[in-house]
């Protein structure tokens, strides 16, 4: 992957434990682990701030902490290790852009599983009426409008959404827009990325909760 050293690392636990961790990219035995926010090569069978990664495959990593095994898929929000956020309280959002340099996150709107895609140019978190109707949105009796798509202007609706949440950090009443037209992935526009201070550095993406 662009961006990883052809050869192993040679990394050390040091420091404190990390709180965090997300995949960023593989090459061979090698893992791009994004750790407290920070990438870093790392080796199968190396420990980096309490971290050991135990294998790759393909767009899947298995790392070992305190013990306990877990598996990061190349894409997701970064994982809490320090026990703290379970009840989404955490700050920063780490994602690290996949093919085509496009920012992806699995995440929950009202407690049920979606899969976003980062888009600074959309004004508000959309998705499709079927998206909506299988998350139990509201979304009919809320004010109507018209919204312009590669395939012509369509009607659109308004809604909010009670809870958005990727990985540890979750927010509350998100303005969403929901459109007929099919969609891939729920577009993660700025009303939620407005409340954040958004840092790119190559191909990671850190988003810092202002309020």
């Amino acid at each position: 992957m662009k961006g990883l050293a052809a050869v192993a690392a040679l990394l050390c636990a040091a420091g404190a434990a990390a709180q965090t961790v997300s995949m960023g990219g593989s090459l061979g035995s090698n893992a791009l682990l994004v750790i407290d926010g920070k990438p870093k090569n790392v080796a199968v069978g190396t420990t980096v701030d309490g971290i050991r990664l135990v294998s790759v495959t393909g767009n899947e990593a298995v790392v070992e902490v305190k013990g306990k095994r877990m598996s990061l898929r190349l894409g997701d929000a970064q994982v809490n290790l320090g026990g703290k956020g379970s009840e989404g309280s955490g700050r920063q959002i780490v994602l690290t852009a996949e093919s085509g340099g496009h920012f992806f996150a699995n995440g929950s709107i009202n407690g049920k599983s979606v899969r976003f895609v980062v888009d600074t140019g959309a004004t508000s978190v959309s998705m499709s009426a079927d998206e909506a109707d299988r998350l139990g949105i509201d979304y009919k009796n809320g004010p109507r409008g018209m919204a312009r798509t590669a395939n012509g202007v369509v009607p659109m609706y308004q809604a909010s959404l009670a809870s958005l949440r990727i990985g540890d950090v979750q927010v509350y009443n998100v303005q969403a827009t929901v459109v007929p037209a099919p969609m891939g992935y729920i577009l993660l526009g700025n009303s939620f990325l407005t409340r954040f201070q958004m840092k790119r550095e190559n191909d990671v993406l850190t988003l810092d909760l202002r309020y």
